[in-house]
């Protein structure tokens, strides 16, 4: 069996700066919030959600909630969904949080739950975007927009020792 090709597209310390980048984007587009909700699609997401928490919490003062949505993929719908958070979600600024932005399909039904709750505003971050959505959803906030074939695919992973990188696949 032949090995992968697989091609660095973010390091640890790239994924690091793109994080702080989102951070500051994130802050910026929510400077009248009273409190930000960020929900991490499980599992990769959550990393990615928790990193842009952390950045977060050091460079503003807003009310800052961490929280978790599970999607079974196979059953995506309304019943296969659940939010995990220590707030409501009712006039809150939400930001919901992924690793890769593929089809669109996951952070789509993601919304549903999200929507149900009557939030303020809901906008999406994304680590990497690829670029070829089909569905009508769009990343808010991007570390890395890729335009890539539809046979290639990009993977976020996070090793034993924390160090996170971004392969195209």
């Amino acid at each position: 069996m032949s090995e992968l090709k697989q091609t660095l597209i973010l390091d640890h310390e790239a994924i690091q700066q793109k994080i702080t980048r989102m951070a500051w984007q994130i802050l910026e587009n929510n400077h009248n919030a009273k409190k930000l909700v960020v929900l991490g699609i499980e599992k990769k997401g959550c990393i990615v959600s928790k990193l842009l928490v952390d950045v977060l919490s050091g460079i503003s003062k807003v009310k800052l909630y961490q929280g978790s949505i599970t999607i079974d993929k196979d059953n995506p719908t309304m019943d296969g969904i659940s939010i995990s958070c220590d707030t409501d979600l009712e006039k809150s600024h939400v930001v919901l949080v992924d690793d890769v932005l593929n089809s669109g399909k996951t952070l789509m039904y993601a919304t549903l739950p999200i929507l149900a709750q009557n939030p303020y505003q809901l906008q999406t971050a994304i680590l990497a975007n690829r670029d070829h959505t089909r569905f009508p959803i769009k990343a808010d906030f991007v570390g890395i927009s890729l335009a890539t074939t539809l046979q290639e695919h990009i993977q976020f992973t996070q090793d034993k020792k924390g160090k996170m990188t971004v392969h195209l696949i």
